[in-house]
């Protein structure tokens, strides 16, 4: 990403579609795989903020809300 001096951590409330979040957790969870136990060890809320965090800067959210046109 962004050098991380760069970077700042906001706790926002995002709109998306529940097929977004559904694929998110399913992905995650398919990669992380199960434990012995048959549970899966890994957060998905942390995978949907780094997976929006990620696209955010790839699509250059900073020139975006820059733009005051962006506003209406």
């Amino acid at each position: 990403m962004t050098n991380s001096k760069d970077i700042v951590r906001i706790h926002v409330n995002v709109e998306t579609t529940a097929g977004s979040l559904e694929a998110i957790v399913k992905n995650t969870k398919n990669i992380a795989g199960r434990d012995e136990k048959g549970r899966y060890q890994v957060d998905t809320a942390d995978k949907v903020s780094e997976i929006i965090s990620r696209f955010l800067v790839e699509k250059d959210f900073e020139t975006y809300v820059k733009n005051i046109e962006n506003y209406n």
